[in-house]
């Protein structure tokens, strides 16, 4: 929102107005559109505000309750995100968004499930955290309601399901840098294991690979999605023989010790070398200078899973794609060309 006012020429709080559309609040409609356009020349993919045309406003078939379980919900900001995507697309129809953690206790979770359809609700959403292939409870199977999976998906594909698409986002992420003549790429990784790592490090070769760039191991780094790992892996990286002259921190928190570290060193960001991130966490708007990085479209997942219950017909042995929603690049000031490009054309 910080972005969008700033863009728009409006105040924050403006941009929550529009965006939620607050009742008892009489703005412009020229502000109103100035806002939208705002938003969507920063990236933000046109089913985050969907609901903001009056035009399309959905009712989902689904009338009452709408349980909404969640592995970790206290710990990260994405499932708050997700909820509200929910909220916005149903709110119209008068849906009430139910919300329980399970931390996938494989004691509480069914108990939980199967106490959300005692409570009435009349679908399920089940989300986990980070992406992932899961295993889910059979009381989820037993279930007569619509079930639909937000950054999760099974190997039966009973249910529909929507991921971030990682791959393109990783790949969109570093081809943003070689657009810029950027052509030793530093990449600082999250943990192996994790699905979003291996996919959006996929990426990241893939777009060296269509550049005609050769992949170079020196340069990429595990992390561990932390600031602290940031910092001694952008460390690596700078004492390298021939140093990047970018680097692709594969979260934003990574990307706060990646600053920490070219600062001490002298290094000006983007001046001397660029940085971009990943996820859109509220710290990139407050970096100096301030991060590009992509959007995690974990609101447009919940807008997109009230949409598939809108439309849901379940039948026995149906198997359901796996939707991947873009994450798109959010540019701001991190970013910059080549230096060594810059001074060959000097």
């Amino acid at each position: 929102m910080t972005d969008i006012a700033r863009v728009a020429g409006c105040s924050q709080a403006t941009v929550s107005f529009v965006l939620n559309k607050t009742p008892g609040i009489k703005l412009a409609a020229e502000t109103r559109e100035r806002v939208i356009e705002a938003a969507r020349s920063l990236g933000y993919a046109a089913p985050s505000f969907a609901h903001l045309d009056t035009a399309n406003i959905l009712t989902p078939a689904i009338d009452g309750k709408i349980g909404f379980v969640v592995d970790q919900l206290a710990t990260s900001p994405e499932a708050v995100v997700a909820i509200e995507g929910a909220r916005q697309a149903s709110w119209n129809a008068g849906n009430i968004i139910l919300v329980a953690q399970t931390l996938n206790d494989p004691e509480m979770e069914p108990r939980t499930i199967r106490a959300l359809r005692e409570h009435g609700i009349s679908a399920l959403i089940y989300m986990a955290i980070f992406t992932r292939e899961v295993v889910l409870p059979a009381a989820v199977y037993e279930l007569d309601i619509p079930v639909v999976l937000i950054n999760c998906y099974t190997t039966d594909h009973a249910f529909p399901a929507v991921v971030p698409s990682e791959i393109a986002g990783g790949q969109h992420s570093t081809r943003h840098l070689i657009q810029h003549g950027h052509r030793r790429i530093g990449t600082i990784t999250g943990e192996p294991w994790m699905e979003a790592a291996k996919d959006r490090l996929k990426g990241y070769r893939r777009a060296l690979a269509t550049a005609d760039i050769p992949f170079d191991p020196e340069l990429v780094i595990e992390g561990d999605w932390s600031a602290s790992a940031g910092y001694a892996a952008t460390k690596e990286l700078l004492a390298l023989d021939d140093p990047p002259t970018a680097i692709f921190c594969q979260n934003d928190r990574t990307a706060i010790g990646c600053y920490e570290a070219l600062k001490e060193t002298g290094m000006r960001i983007p001046e001397d070398i660029s940085v971009i991130g990943y996820d859109d966490e509220e710290i990139s708007r407050h970096l100096h200078p301030q991060l590009t990085t992509s959007v995690l479209p974990h609101r447009a997942m919940g807008r997109w899973a009230i949409e598939q219950l809108d439309s849901f017909a379940q039948s026995s042995g149906t198997r359901y794609p796996i939707t991947k929603l873009e994450c798109p690049l959010v540019e701001r000031l991190s970013v910059a060309e080549c230096a060594a490009k810059l001074a060959f054309f000097a």
